[in-house]
């Protein structure tokens, strides 16, 4: 069963909370608090895994959470941390906020990407001594870590894209031109799920080509199955429209290759613009002037065509010469940025609560929230850097420090991050 898209909820582990303790050995009076740190929450961290092809795995299981920091005890003694949750993927997964879209993570390559960061640890009472408070009682509890909703969506990592309507012979050309074996019979829909396939050019060069399953009007509002796989198509850096030349089922070739990109425009702008060549199949059952009637048309559209015949080869070795050609002048599979956090949802963040507290003349704000817009800060970037001070101003943290008393200079420590404040 092929499973390409799926929701599934992710927890990172609570810190661990801090301890009060106070130091005891026999002839030492007054040892002192030695409570000691809670440790940090395990993290959620994704990883595509190249023996993996479908999501079906998390139709099963939907709630995946990391191990929580253990609490800190005394003589100084800190919580183990909780062990990270290693989450396997398939190839070309991304990974999004399932309330905003948000792209979090593409798993395009090898290296692993945390999406949720598990809590940060309490502090113990040690932290908490000063000359005129020497016995403190209290600590810190560790803080929650993130929590997601996501969802998963499969988009295969494929250079060119077969589209096309049901039976025009694409199941046929891959099959002929790479290992993949696809089902082939003489009836609509024989392909349910996309097929991949590599194409071996010469020694040292080759392609992938997807083949997606038949598409016909409406597909883009649901219609029909190629409008569940439109996605596999996203990533294409060329699209290959293969297109029945014989109107053998009594359909109009040029009408099929109109309605078709409809379809893609339908589904994306961005995908409909994408470069384009066209393969006239089955061939051997066309007449000449259906070739060249068709082959007028598309050439009219300033596209460039390709008869072919699948079944008997013709053709096939110059179109996957034009392929790898036009190849080499495109950029590279298309990998998806992670998107930041909008600011309207950190402003719906900040109605939760934030608390600032000053301890040796340093500002401390306590928020588990902004943990989210600051992993995302690169603080050699003056615009990431502007974004994380309209955040502050935004929630009213900047005001709340005005409002205490803060003046130029003083230090501000937001999540172990430190910086001087400036108006």
């Amino acid at each position: 069963m092929f499973v390409d898209i799926v929701k599934i909820r992710i927890k990172a582990g609570k810190g661990g909370d801090g301890a009060v303790h106070f130091h005891r050995e026999k002839y030492v009076a007054a040892g002192g608090p030695d409570g000691g740190d809670g440790g940090k929450g395990g993290n959620i961290i994704f990883q595509a895994d190249t023996n993996l092809s479908t999501l079906i795995d998390f139709k099963y299981k939907t709630k995946y959470a990391a191990e929580p920091g253990e609490n800190g005890s005394g003589k100084n003694c800190f919580g183990k941390n909780g062990q990270d949750l290693i989450i396997k993927v398939p190839k070309g997964t991304v990974v999004k906020d399932a309330n905003t879209g948000r792209i979090m993570a593409d798993l395009s390559g090898p290296d692993p990407v945390l999406v949720a960061k598990g809590g940060r640890g309490g502090w113990g009472n040690s932290h908490f001594a000063t000359p005129t408070r020497q016995i403190p009682r209290f600590s810190k509890p560790g803080l929650p870590g993130e929590e997601f909703e996501v969802t998963l969506e499969l988009k295969l990592l494929a250079d060119v894209g077969l589209v096309g309507y049901p039976n025009v012979g694409k199941s046929t050309l891959i099959s002929v031109v790479s290992a993949a074996k696809p089902k082939i019979a003489n009836y609509h829909f024989t392909t349910l799920t996309p097929v991949l396939g590599v194409v071996k050019v010469d020694q040292g060069s080759s392609f992938v080509m997807a083949d997606i399953p038949g598409l016909i009007e409406g597909a883009s509002e649901g219609v029909g199955l190629g409008h569940e796989f439109l996605r596999h198509v996203d990533r294409c850096r060329l699209i290959l429209h293969v297109v029945d030349v014989s109107g053998i089922e009594g359909r109009d070739p040029e009408e099929d290759f109109a309605t078709i990109n409809r379809e893609l425009a339908g589904f994306s702008e961005d995908l409909a613009a994408r470069p384009q060549l066209v393969a006239g199949s089955k061939i051997d059952l066309a007449t000449p002037e259906q070739i060249a009637q068709f082959r007028q048309f598309v050439e009219g559209q300033g596209l460039e065509f390709y008869p072919i015949s699948a079944a008997t080869r013709q053709g096939v070795t110059e179109l996957i010469q034009a392929i790898t050609r036009h190849l080499a002048e495109l950029p590279p599979i298309r990998e998806y940025e992670p998107e930041p956090i909008p600011l309207e949802e950190l402003e719906k963040r900040a109605e939760r609560r934030f608390e600032i507290t000053v301890e040796d003349g340093v500002y401390i704000v306590e928020a588990d929230w902004l943990a989210s817009a600051l992993g995302g800060v690169n603080m050699d970037d003056y615009e990431s850097l502007q974004y994380f001070q309209r955040v502050l101003i935004n929630t009213g943290i900047i005001a709340e420090l005005e409002r205490m008393g803060i003046q130029e200079g003083d230090t501000v420590s937001i999540l172990n991050f430190e910086f001087d404040f400036i108006p």
